[in-house]
């Protein structure tokens, strides 16, 4: 039941002959401020030019020929040429009544089910996570959780760095400097300690380390059998202790196909390439032209090693042959715009035009002083001791709101916000823009926060808790939804809303879509709150309107913030 599709489509057969209807539609949205109605159509005033009328003259003849009944009744004439759009109460409350017992609340299949690979995360297996991985992560999957949601066939895939150039510091750091206790002991930590004393040598001109660096990927990937033997005896310990890493972060993947997976089909790639005129012969090294980009695409280096940029393009090839996608999607930092701008353009001139290949870029996490988040040390802040330190903050937020609960539900209840405030403050960004990370703004109990979600969910529990009675009681019941006073009426527009949301966050590929809906949900909820009472409310069937109120808004909340990959609570 999508309100907004519903409105543009009606519009849609009353236009003028010969009106660009696309156009029109993309004009009709939710109206800014209530006292305009609840939604509105703008498109007159770019109609009009078409037409050769005037922008409201041709909005009442369209207001005039359109039919709204039962959503709306007719739209109304404003400003130069606007047409407000106010829902009909009746046919509001029923369509609450629908979604009360309706466990998709609202949402329905697609009229095309796409598959999508959704391609992040993707960090360096035999280093720790940081906190640069934080965004690919929860964006990535917030964005496939909503893709699901919308009833699309989702794939989720952690293109894994287990392949590249750190690898062979990690065996040269093995052969010449390694801590066998260390590496008993934790051996992540010690296989990050050998990789970040190789980096610093060759940071610091130690051009023989480099080399020898080098050499040991190269012997990796031509199958020396001591190196093969150190990668078998690495992996398994690298994995490990990513995936108790995103178990904790409460983020799966479908496959985790690292770069080594398609290592067998990289000369085969470039074969391909030759054969079909595009990859030709640049300074000993085997490129692609992209015309309009100055850079070649190398695919194979002088010293025939193949690239990050052959591995993608294998990783495109086997997608297309395994699920055959209608569209991929890329969730990896904005510094990397050019290498996608040039992977796609490769790709498509290979043969694989007929997918959507989209950069779902994204800006950097800021300190307070406005630079890259890193330790007072200058180290980037690890991921593990961040969200370590989340739940440390998120415990002297719920000591001091449920003094009552007992000290291991705080805990317990501190964990869940802890990680919901580090989630949310990043999603709730318009993700291609930059922020900055502060503790207090994303624990706060008020403001556009994930604890301020959590808090408006536990409220609509706490409701049913002190009134003895159950969501399922009031879903059976059934009871007539009554909408006369206008903190009602606000909370229930807000409630028919997600299934556009959803749409419209899955279309732009936003996730601050859906935080700033549930935003001003649980806004309209704190208001309805203190204005309507519930449990004393007038009569039993006010009562029990109020009650399927809250039962609505508290699921919406939860599946918004499950979307999010946020938990809630039923106390914090």
């Amino acid at each position: 039941m999508n309100v907004l599709d519903q409105l543009k489509a009606r519009f849609g057969t009353a236009l003028p002959e010969g009106a660009d209807r696309s156009a029109f539609s993309a004009a009709v949205r939710p109206a800014t401020d209530s006292k305009f109605g609840d939604y509105q159509a703008n498109g007159c005033m770019g109609l009009a030019k078409s037409t050769g009328k005037k922008p409201r003259d041709l909005a009442a003849e369209i207001a005039g020929a359109v039919d709204l009944a039962p959503i709306a009744g007719t739209p109304e004439v404003a400003g130069p040429g606007f047409l407000n759009v106010r829902l009909d109460d009746g046919w509001i409350a029923g369509a609450l009544g629908e979604l009360l017992n309706d466990d998709r609340l609202g949402l329905v299949a697609p009229a095309k089910r796409k598959t999508i690979v959704v391609d992040f995360s993707s960090p360096n297996v035999a280093k720790p996570m940081h906190v640069g991985h934080l965004r690919s992560t929860v964006i990535g999957d917030s964005l496939a959780r909503i893709l699901a949601a919308a009833g699309h066939r989702v794939i989720r895939d952690n293109h894994l760095g287990d392949w590249g150039s750190q690898f062979g510091m990690i065996l040269w750091g093995w052969k010449n400097a390694r801590d066998e206790a260390a590496f008993a002991s934790d051996p992540v930590g010690e296989l990050a300690r050998l990789y970040r004393m190789v980096a610093k040598r060759i940071r610091n001109g130690e051009t023989a380390v480099e080399e020898a660096a080098r050499q040991e990927t190269a012997k990796l990937h031509a199958g020396d059998p001591e190196n093969r033997a150190l990668w078998d005896r690495f992996m398994p310990h690298c994995l490990g202790a990513l995936r108790g890493l995103y178990d904790r972060m409460g983020v799966s993947f479908d496959v985790w196909l690292g770069e080594s997976f398609y290592d067998p089909r990289l000369a085969s790639v470039v074969e391909d390439l030759q054969k079909k005129g595009m990859a030709v012969e640049s300074e000993g090294a085997t490129v692609v032209f992209v015309e309009g980009i100055k850079a070649p695409f190398i695919v194979r280096k002088s010293d025939g090693a193949f690239t990050y940029a052959t591995t993608d393009l294998a990783t495109i090839q086997y997608r297309m042959e395994t699920w055959k996608p209608d569209q991929m999607l890329y969730v990896v930092d904005s510094r990397q715009a050019d290498h996608f701008k040039q992977l796609f353009a490769v790709a498509r001139m290979w043969g694989h035009d007929a997918i959507d290949m989209q950069h779902v870029a994204f800006g950097t996490i800021m300190g307070a002083d406005r630079r890259p988040f890193k330790t007072r040390d200058g180290d980037v802040v690890g991921l593990e001791s961040l969200l370590d330190e989340s739940a440390v903050e998120a415990y002297k937020v719920v000591q001091e709101n449920s003094p009552d609960l007992d000290p291991e539900e705080q805990r317990r209840v501190a964990v869940v916000v802890g990680m919901g405030a580090i989630k949310y403050a990043d999603l709730c960004q318009n993700r291609v823009s930059d922020y900055v990370f502060d503790w207090q703004k994303m624990m706060a109990k008020n403001g556009n926060t994930g604890t301020y979600l959590q808090y408006a969910y536990a409220r609509t529990q706490s409701i049913f808790r002190k009134g003895e009675t159950t969501p399922e009681a009031i879903r059976a019941a059934r009871p007539t939804i009554f909408l006369t006073h206008p903190a009602e009426r606000a909370i229930a527009v807000k409630l028919l809303r997600l299934p556009e949301v959803i749409e419209l966050a899955s279309e732009d590929l936003k996730p601050n879509i859906l935080t700033d809906h549930l935003f001003d949900l649980a806004n309209a909820f704190s208001t309805f709150y203190e204005e309507c009472p519930v449990l004393k409310a007038e009569s039993t069937e006010r009562r029990e309107s109020r009650l399927a109120l809250c039962d609505l808004t508290g699921r919406t909340l939860k599946f918004g913030a499950g979307l999010l990959g946020i938990d809630v609570v039923d106390r914090m």
